[in-house]
């Protein structure tokens, strides 16, 4: 290389007379490549000539070997790693052998510190130069600079020193992800979202279904690479598993593993269509076969078919294995699952008898039935539903009874049966293609106990006596509550009976006989017939109103009509007013012995009192 303040100067260079600037006349420097050179461990004279114009100079011959003398670039596409409190550190290899490096290092928080020197050799593969840098703290960002050189040549020479390189701190933690699943149309919506991670520069995401080339993306899409904290991506109804990690320059996190499982395969029926297997399938659309074992589907045992794969691969499965089937298409961008079902290659009748037979809780005419479900491995076809028979003990001729249960039930109550009696019961599962093992239980119906009719006929009296009980009982306080209201007592009304004839035929003899005479108005009344009158207001006060005017009334009509009667026809009517006296007396007094009755309360009110 020269220098030279003249801008028109050209330069030749000369390695062994063979001119190596031709493209390059102007500039002071020139690179050549090992492979331009050949043999670098010949010896090779150097000089440069320098012309202007018409004038020329050239330096002096100077003999190198190439290889003695190496200077390597400036380490590039450097990268790093946390091994504990370890730093591995890792660049391009300028040669396949090992190089001496020089690293500097210190605190990215302590910037102002001094560089800390370190010199070590390399371990080199057939790219990479490796160093481990011990007794760190991971936790902690530093800076580095690194610069290296051949430990090969004889007169080695350093490199420039590479730009800082920032060193991140480890990230230990996974990330805290929350996940919120949505149903849709044959699709699943799922919303990530998850904490921001210190020291974390992006965040990595993928699937199993895209890493199976199950996807309505681009494969090289995937991983996916954000520096948001959030993610909305769409999966199938089969199990798919979401990994979600957080990255920097020193490596990533643990992964986050989110597992979906597939929605349940409880109430499917058995595939009507699967030409898919047997036929390429078309292009954005897949299959996924779940082997279900025990009624779990396991991804490990999945098997996943594209428009690439080959008939051997569509026809590799196994015969009596129950499959989950899947049928994926892609539905403006979304992975949307159009067929569900069951799916046997080859069925047969189950192999096993329905465990755990159990009868309980038996009764006089019934008993309960309970079972578990025959294992997935052993159903080979799938199961229709159970048989459940059953027979008396007495006689050999007894016709089986058998019920059809539903395959997804495992409860079942066997009633109408006869007291004191003993039963064969018998359960089988039942394909497409015939029915299983059978499994047997025995049942012994109780007979009627005769403490049950005295246990009956002692209820009845107690319901008799509790009942005749609350009847006084409430009887008893609505008397208390509302009193009873008696009713009247009326005596008969007996009409006098003269106690003879004779009393009859009686003639009463008048000894005096006193005559009233009505005077008419404005004349004097005598002093006799004013008393009279007197005696008759007295009489009316104390007798009834209503009745003692009639009686007055005909009395006087009496006595005016009869003025000029003999003395006989006036002993009667003396003798009939006196009867009738004695008549309203006596009224009088049953009215007076009547109850009286005032606001509810009842008097009794005695007739010599009055």
């Amino acid at each position: 290389m020269n220098k030279t303040t003249e801008s028109d100067v050209t330069f030749d260079l000369y390695m062994n007379n063979v001119h190596r600037n031709k493209n390059a006349p102007k500039e002071t420097w020139i690179i050549i490549t090992k492979d331009e050179l050949g043999i670098v461990e010949e010896e090779y004279d150097i000089w440069v000539e320098a012309r202007i114009g018409n004038s020329s100079c050239a330096s002096t011959k100077r003999p190198v070997v190439l290889s003695h003398t190496v200077k390597y670039e400036a380490p590039k596409h450097i990268s790093m790693s946390w091994l504990q409190n370890n730093l591995s550190l890792n660049w391009t290899a300028s040669e396949k052998h090992p190089a001496a490096a020089e690293i500097l290092l210190r605190r990215d928080a302590h910037r102002t510190d001094s560089w800390k020197h370190i010199t070590t050799n390399t371990t080199s593969d057939t790219s990479m130069h490796h160093v481990l840098v011990e007794n760190l703290l991971k936790d902690t960002v530093y800076q580095v600079k690194i610069r290296h050189r051949s430990t090969k040549a004889l007169n080695p020479l350093w490199s420039d020193w590479s730009p800082v390189v920032i060193v991140p701190a480890e990230l230990e933690q996974k990330p805290e992800v929350t996940m919120n699943i949505t149903l849709s149309n044959g699709t699943r919506k799922v919303a990530l979202t998850w904490k921001k991670m210190p020291h974390a520069a992006t965040y990595s995401l993928n699937d199993t279904q895209s890493s199976n080339g199950c996807t309505c993306k681009k494969i090289r899409d995937y991983p996916i690479n954000t520096t948001e904290t959030t993610y909305t991506t769409f999966v199938s109804y089969s199990a798919v598993k979401i990994f979600v990690n957080g990255r920097n320059a020193a490596g990533s996190s643990p992964p986050a593993i989110l597992q979906i499982p597939a929605v349940p395969a409880a109430g499917l029926k058995i595939c009507d269509n699967t030409s898919d297997l047997h036929e390429r399938l078309k292009k954005k659309t897949y299959v996924e076969l779940y082997e279900l074992q025990d009624g779990d589907s396991r991804p490990e045992n999945v098997t996943h078919l594209t428009a690439k794969s080959t008939k051997k691969e569509r026809m590799d499965m196994k015969d009596y294995v129950r499959y989950l089937y899947f049928k994926h298409k892609c539905v403006g961008r979304k992975l949307q699952t159009v067929t569900m079902c069951i799916y046997y290659q080859k069925e047969d009748a189950p192999q096993r008898e329905p465990q755990n037979f159990t009868a309980f809780s038996e009764t006089h005419t019934s008993s309960n039935l309970s079972w578990k479900a025959i294992p997935s491995a052993d159903q080979r076809g799938f199961l229709t539903h159970y048989s459940l028979c059953s027979v008396k003990d007495s006689s050999q001729d007894e016709r089986k009874e058998c019920h059809k249960i539903s395959a997804s039930v495992m409860k079942y109550r066997l009633g109408n049966l006869t007291q004191g009696t003993k039963y064969h019961v018998s359960l089988v599962g039942v394909t497409r293609v015939g029915e299983g093992p059978e499994a047997t239980v025995t049942i012994n119906t109780p007979p009627e106990k005769p403490v049950n009719v005295l246990w009956s006929l002692c209820l009845l009296i107690l319901f008799f006596l509790l009942t005749t009980l609350c009847t006084c009982i409430l009887k008893r306080i609505k008397e208390n509550i509302f009193p009873a209201v008696p009713t009247p007592v009326i005596p008969d009304f007996i009409p006098f009976q003269p106690e003879s004839q004779d009393f009859l035929e009686r003639k009463e003899e008048v000894d005096e006989m006193t005559l009233l005479q009505l005077h008419p108005e404005g004349k004097s009344v005598p002093e006799d017939a004013e008393e009279s009158a007197v005696l008759a207001g007295e009489w009316e006060e104390d007798t009834d109103e209503d009745e003692d005017n009639e009686r007055w009334d005909s009395r006087m009509s009496g006595e005016s009509s009869d003025e000029g009667l003999s003395p006989g026809s006036t002993g009667e009517a003396l003798r009939s007013s006196r009867e009738g006296e004695i008549t309203d007396v006596e009224q009088l007094d049953n009215e007076i012995a009547m109850l009286i009755y005032k606001k509810g309360l009842v008097f009794h009110v005695k007739r010599d009192s009055l």
